[in-house]
């Protein structure tokens, strides 16, 4: 009975260790990469809006339609704003100097009339002291005669003075009415949405008779042929990452196939939301046919090699040791990884037999 537990033993025994999982190193290429996800935008790509309140009265295109910077995309009607217009322009027309020459000529007049009392009332002063110093004449008649004189050349001055605080006046109000009125016509230009860009309305937000405020996105407008994958990856990540690395695109668009990109930008702040970085990326051979909000996946290649030596991950623990078929425990250094395998720099060649981790 002994010898029969004993034989039982012993096969199972060999039936557990002949189910050890093994395995050798191979030499494989291999790429660590950082996994992505992200949305494809159109290049320079936007939400419009305005900064005034009104009613949506024309939209002079169509999803789809291509603009030129400048183009009008829609009106927003105001009627308190149009006469606001209309009073600034009569107030720049009265106030204009030009319409206002007349004024000036009359103060123009004043001094000449002015001067010419001053030239009498000075030669009849003048005469008059002459006479006096010949003794013909009163001295009261001398003082009115410079009285007079000191009197005109007083009204001379305050002619010229006026004259000049009438221009001064007159440019002042005729600037100011044209200043309104510039301020008025720009605060007209921001009732009609323009593009800020050349490119494609992707499109209209608001239509004919619907309210819309500076809160209110009234179109979304980016280039026609260029696009960027705007992607998000973890904080624990973005030390790995800098601009020039490449990328592998998988969209959802084009099953089966994979599209090269490299990284562009790189944004210095983090969303705090959700803890990740975001990256933008570009084509370095685009599609044939892309639309913006298409959603992809993507790899960021951080490093490859075209021959390395590697194992499963499932045969290193600890992050530095592996198992021999003998037992024996051997600490390694490891290079690059993905998600199947790992690279062996050091501890192993590609004879050594392995077993699994825990094995």
């Amino acid at each position: 009975m002994m010898r029969i537990v004993v034989v039982g033993i012993a096969a199972l025994l060999m039936c557990c260790k002949s189910n050890v999982e093994k395995t050798k190193p191979t030499i494989e290429p291999i790429s660590e990469s950082i996994y992505a996800s992200g949305m494809i935008k159109s290049k320079n790509q936007y939400e419009a809006f305005v900064t005034v309140t009104g009613i949506v009265n024309h939209v002079f295109l169509e999803d789809g339609d291509t603009v030129k910077r400048g183009t009008p995309i829609l009106s927003i009607s105001n009627e308190t704003q149009r006469f606001n217009k209309e009073n600034a322009k009569l107030a720049a027309d009265f106030s204009d100097l030009r319409a206002n020459s007349g004024k000036l000529n009359e103060a123009k007049a004043q001094i000449a009339l002015a001067k010419d009392k001053v030239t009498n009332d000075s030669l009849n002063f003048l005469r008059q002291k002459a006479l006096w110093q010949q003794n013909i004449g009163t001295k009261v008649e001398l003082e009115q005669r410079e009285l007079a004189y000191e009197n005109s050349k007083t009204a001379y001055y305050t002619s010229i003075i006026n004259y000049k605080d009438l221009q001064r006046q007159l440019e002042f109000s005729s600037s100011q009415a044209k200043k309104n009125l510039s301020i008025s016509s720009k605060l007209e230009n921001d009732f009609i949405l323009k593009s800020q860009i050349d490119g494609i309305v992707y499109a209209i937000n608001k239509y004919k008779g619907e309210i819309v405020g500076p809160q209110t996105s009234l179109a979304t407008i980016g280039e026609a042929k260029k696009f960027v994958l705007e992607m998000q990856v973890d904080e624990y990540d973005i030390l790995k990452i800098r601009r020039g690395l490449p990328v592998v695109v998988a969209l959802d668009s084009y099953k089966g196939k994979a599209f090269d990109a490299v990284i562009t930008k790189i944004y210095p702040i983090m969303n705090k939301s959700n803890k990740t970085f975001k990256l933008e990326a570009e084509f370095v051979t685009e599609p044939p046919l892309l639309y913006p909000n298409i959603s992809f996946e993507a790899n960021i290649v951080l490093d490859s090699k075209p021959s390395a030596l590697l194992i499963p991950h499932s045969y290193l623990w600890n992050d530095s040791l592996v198992t021999k078929s003998n037992g024996e425990k051997i600490r390694v250094k490891t290079g690059l990884k993905d998600y199947k395998k790992v690279e062996i720099v050091a501890g192993l060649t590609k004879e050594d037999e392995l077993v699994k981790q825990g094995e």
